[in-house]
């Protein structure tokens, strides 16, 4: 039985002349911004949190739907994008501290977070795409893609900033883990029911 996925990008995608191909081109190119571009709206989405470096952001949830949305290629090389539209001082990310924009947030106490958004939403799409079973194609099958993908996010995050701080691994889970994953939970059920949603409306549509 074959899936139906809204954005079904890749490198396989047809190009039966130059025209088509022009065209198929600047669709994936207009996709990579727009998805950057949310990114950057839910990262501007910010309550900061006194006891950590860490805000709570939407970009989670950002990234989760566009893995969930486009191909593990697209979804790699939007997030891909975005750390480039960032590193470049372009205001994408998440407000910081002074003297932390462009590259400097790369390397900054959020920049494993950041760092990992390619490989999560790229992890996300893959894993969907490879379900094969009738409720994997929905909402249950989505938020165990989006869970599983969120994981680099947390981990990477975790990792680098214990090695920027010097931290335990108990005041790492402290202010770096366990505070975000209530929020982390909701992202993902968020995500999955958006993007589950979109794929009966474009069921029913065409």
């Amino acid at each position: 039985m074959s899936k139906v996925f809204p954005i079904p990008f890749g490198p396989d995608a047809a190009t039966s002349s130059p025209v088509a191909a022009t065209l198929t081109l600047l669709r994936k190119a207009g996709i990579v911004l727009e998805g950057s571009a949310l990114v950057a709206v839910c990262a501007h989405i910010a309550l900061p949190l006194y006891f950590t470096p860490v805000p709570l952001t939407l970009q989670t949830l950002a990234v989760l739907l566009l893995g969930l949305l486009l191909s593990p290629r697209m979804a790699a090389g939007t997030l891909g994008v975005y750390l480039a539209e960032g590193a470049l001082g372009l205001p994408v990310f998440a407000p910081g501290p002074l003297g932390s924009a462009g590259f400097a947030h790369l390397i900054g106490p959020t920049g494993g977070y950041l760092l990992a958004y390619p490989m999560a939403a790229a992890l996300t799409s893959f894993l969907w795409r490879r379900m094969t079973w009738n409720a994997g194609r929905g909402f249950t099958g989505a938020a165990i893609s989006a869970a599983i993908g969120s994981l680099p996010i947390m981990a990477l995050g975790a990792v680098w900033l214990a090695v920027l701080t010097h931290a335990s691994a108990q005041s790492i889970l402290t202010i770096a883990v366990l505070p975000f994953l209530p929020g982390d939970a909701l992202k993902v059920i968020s995500a999955a029911a958006l993007a589950a949603g979109f794929v009966r409306l474009r069921r029913r549509i065409g």
